[in-house]
């Protein structure tokens, strides 16, 4: 059948049962260290090809025609989200030198709006209390930087990639995606005014900020694979065609990016991979000595550094791997790093814990803040600069909250300021704005409640329960896993579950607080999040543990986690559904050849289903970056063959799949739509069941599918809706 064939109006008798497109076959040999594999739907990656168009519209026409049925479902999903979201809502003011900024979302508006107010400078603690501000209520003196729905207006698409504001206050610089490629343009408004600048820069990357002088904006680009490489500086009112780079990473498998020092001192450029790292600072007291690399990558330790000043002498806190596995905290002279590192001297201040990760440390003017997890729960320590690194250091401090399973981390907060911003959640708390006193002597301490999400719709958390249970692997281990439910549901072996993962890049799914899964929830399921290997929650060995030629471990743990929910009495082990994103849908394709039968229904989000094709091409988009992640294939033959034993799209067998939906975005550049298209194409071809395997796609979106909240609450409810209706879980308890 031809694709003119495929997407061809079928006869009133062909309408009730939807036929899906099938692809032509062209046959392309590619051939490694030996082994030759022959694809044939490798055409689909003609992105501008008539013909490749008229075959996605026809998938997503199929989709439609498939999941037809579920429209009602889906309808009622995104209302429950709806009803459950106070739509006209605003953030917690956050202080930046002499302002307040904040956002603000208005009901029946997609997009937020970027608002600001101007501070005290008294210098008193309450200055750094945030000015009251509540929804639908005007702010006295309140200034609009930017109104995302009149950006929006008239774009297929609409993402702010970042934003800056001057030291002065007076210019603000936006980065804006019209295409879900994560490729910015970005725009320069004059404050005082409203006028744009006739500065504007196209094809940039995340990352922007101004120098502390507000004359110069430097800026990231990505290379043609989207690998940031470049760091640029623009001088305002010069054109950009004589912008400078600043520097440029050549290796294809590090991954670039910068950021200021917390006192704003020094332009700090990070280059990187999952194992080694490399810093750069430069001084803006003097940009005459250009970049200067702390720790040279050929160290092979991979670190973060934060610089700052203690009596006048140059600091730099280093989180760092060398001799611990979970990292730990040093501070070390800036004069040491003129020395080979194996004659530095480095003070210890946070010495390493084989049962505690450390995930990086800043600094205030007064105190060290520290972001760890330890019992796979992250949390915040803070410590006196004082004495730091030396017999007379201070005991940390910890802020102490009351449940078992949360998330605390850093929400923000000024060099200068007496409070750190905290962002607290857990699974049916929704998210809590903290300001926390730093102590100081016996005085702090304190946790100042700023703001907690409202939920509507007669929310009660109490309603529900989340716990921690453990499956056992095939090989022994312990898999953490999150299980959630509802308060009253019965322990009968009838209801139905969703077992979620993702397990790479030392990613954590940790606790946190959604009113889109409360929807499947209230409808019977339990929802079970698998802390596989490959991830963060067991600390930096439990990543290593998923990675390169362990891989395997995080699609068995996925498994084990399943099996523990079918023998758990909660669920009926035939009603048991697989959600995954991006690397986790690479483990949804895993799971789908492994274990086909113990899975009703699979949702693979914008899934990497054809890694072993894309790592093997470095020009493809962050391919190389990959290498550290999964080994590489191209230079060695045993990470070649390990890989091809279990990317999804080689693996598809003559086994009866479940109900499958890849989900996926035209503009996608980190997981490309064509890996999708071409699981969808032979899992059809190959499976020996009857179930419908569709592949949902949308022609205007990115990596995180349309913009907007309201297109992403659809989404959501697209996804939920398959599941529900493959679990046989459509009515509300």
């Amino acid at each position: 059948m031809t694709i003119s064939d495929a997407a061809a109006t079928p006869s009133a008798a062909e309408q009730s049962t939807p036929t899906p497109p099938v692809a032509k076959k062209v046959p392309v040999e590619r051939t490694h260290h030996g082994d030759t594999f022959v694809d044939n739907y490798e055409w689909l990656r003609e992105k501008e090809s008539p013909e490749v168009v008229a075959h996605l519209n026809a998938e997503q026409a199929y989709t439609d025609a498939v999941t037809a049925g579920q429209e009602q479902l889906r309808q009622d999903i995104f209302n429950e989200i709806k009803n459950r979201t106070q739509e006209t809502d605003l953030s917690v003011p956050s202080r930046k030198d002499d302002w307040w900024y904040y956002a603000r979302m208005v009901e029946g508006k997609a997009y937020g709006i970027q608002c600001r107010v101007a501070a005290s400078s008294e210098g008193t603690l309450a200055d750094w209390t945030p000015p009251l501000v509540e929804p639908g209520v005007d702010v006295p003196g309140e200034q609009i930087l930017l109104d995302g729905n009149v950006e929006a207006e008239g774009k297929p698409f609409f993402s702010l990639g970042g934003a800056a504001v001057t030291r002065d206050g007076n210019l603000y610089a936006y980065a804006v995606d019209n295409a879900g490629d994560e490729l910015f343009t970005v725009h320069i408004k004059d404050l005082r005014t409203g006028e744009l600048l006739e500065d504007t820069i196209e094809n940039v990357f995340y990352g922007i900020t101004f120098s502390p002088d507000g004359t110069t904006l430097f800026y990231m680009v990505a290379d043609d694979s989207w690998r940031p490489y470049q760091v640029k500086t623009h001088v305002l009112g010069t054109p950009v065609s004589s912008d400078e780079v600043i520097y440029q990473e050549d290796d294809v498998a590090m991954w670039t990016g910068f950021d200021l020092s917390a006192d704003r001192r020094h332009l700090m450029v990070s280059i990187g991979c999952s194992e080694f790292s490399e810093t750069r600072l430069l001084d803006f007291a003097a940009p005459e000595k250009g970049l200067q690399t702390l720790i040279p990558r050929s160290a092979e330790i991979l670190y973060d550094a934060e610089t700052f000043l203690v009596d006048g002498v140059e600091k730099i806190l280093l989180t760092h791997d060398r001799d611990a596995v979970n990292s730990m905290v040093s501070l070390v002279d800036a004069a040491e790093f003129s020395k080979p590192v194996a004659e530095q001297h480095w003070d210890t201040v946070v010495a390493h814990d084989p049962s505690v990760r450390i995930n990086g440390a800043s600094v205030t003017a007064t105190h060290m803040v520290v972001s760890l997890r330890k019992d796979t729960i992250e949390r915040i320590q803070v410590t006196a600069l004082e004495g730091l690194g030396t017999a007379a250091q201070a005991a940390a401090v910890e802020p102490v909250f009351d449940e078992e399973l949360y998330t605390a981390s850093m929400g923000g907060s000024e060099y200068e300021s007496p409070v750190i911003r905290l962002v607290y959640t857990s699974d049916f708390t929704p998210p809590r704005v903290y300001d926390y006193v730093l102590p100081v002597g016996e005085a702090g301490g304190e946790l100042l409640l700023r703001k907690e999400t409202p939920v509507l719709g007669g929310y009660r958390s109490e309603d529900y329960i989340a716990t921690r249970e453990w499956a056992t692997a095939s090989d022994g281990t312990k898999v953490p896993l999150s299980v959630l439910r509802r308060a009253d549901l019965v322990q009968d072996g009838n209801n139905a579950g969703v077992v979620y993962g993702y397990g790479s890049y030392e990613v954590s799914m940790d606790p946190g607080f959604g009113v889109p899964r409360l929807s499947l929830l209230d409808r019977g399921v339990v929802f079970v999040i698998a802390h596989v290997r490959g991830g963060g929650e067991m600390g930096r060995p439990w990543y290593e543990d998923g990675k390169k030629l362990t891989k395997k471990n995080t699609f068995t743990d996925f498994v084990a986690a399943t099996d523990w929910l079918a023998q758990s009495g909660w669920v009926d082990p035939a009603r048991i559904a697989a959600m995954g994103g991006s690397a986790g849908g690479l483990l949804m394709g895993a799971v789908a050849n492994l274990a086909p039968e113990k899975y009703a229904a699979v949702v693979a989000q914008v899934p990497f289903v054809d890694a072993l094709t894309t790592i093997l091409d470095p020009e493809l988009p962050l391919s190389a970056l990959e290498w550290e992640e999964w080994g590489n294939p191209i230079t060695d033959p045993e990470v070649y063959k390990y890989m091809k034993d279990y990317t999804p799209y080689e693996n598809v067998r003559a086994v009866a799949y479940p109900k499958i939906a890849a989900v996926t975005s035209f503009n996608d550049t980190r997981v490309l739509y064509v890996e999708p298209a071409k699981w969808v194409q032979e899992l059809r071809a190959v499976s020996t069941g009857s179930e419908p395997i569709v592949m949902k796609i949308e022609m205007d979106g990115g990596h995180g599918g349309a913009s907007g909240r309201y297109e992403g609450w659809k989404t959501r409810a697209w996804d939920y809706a398959f599941l529900a209706d493959a679990l046989g879980a459509t009515k509300l308890r």
